[in-house]
């Protein structure tokens, strides 16, 4: 089962146009709001993370289940 809780500062990883993005976590957003240039509807019970991306240094907004930690070495 994948751990789908992260904390800010979180390196992770998510699909982005066919290919893999890398960046770290902003923040856990628990209620609706703005981010990332779109509305993003969320709760405490389905949550969605605020993510930076390492390359391009944009945001995005993804579900628990679009991003996996990064292994640490």
């Amino acid at each position: 089962m994948a751990d789908d809780t992260f904390s800010k500062g979180d390196k992770v990883t998510w699909q982005s146009h066919g290919s893999t993005a890398e960046g770290k976590v902003e923040k856990k957003i628990t209620s609706d709001t703005e981010a990332a240039s779109r509305q993003v509807r969320a709760s405490k019970d389905d949550p969605q993370y605020l993510v930076k991306s390492d390359k391009s240094g944009g945001e995005a907004v993804h579900k628990p289940s679009a991003l996996k930690k990064k292994g640490s070495s």
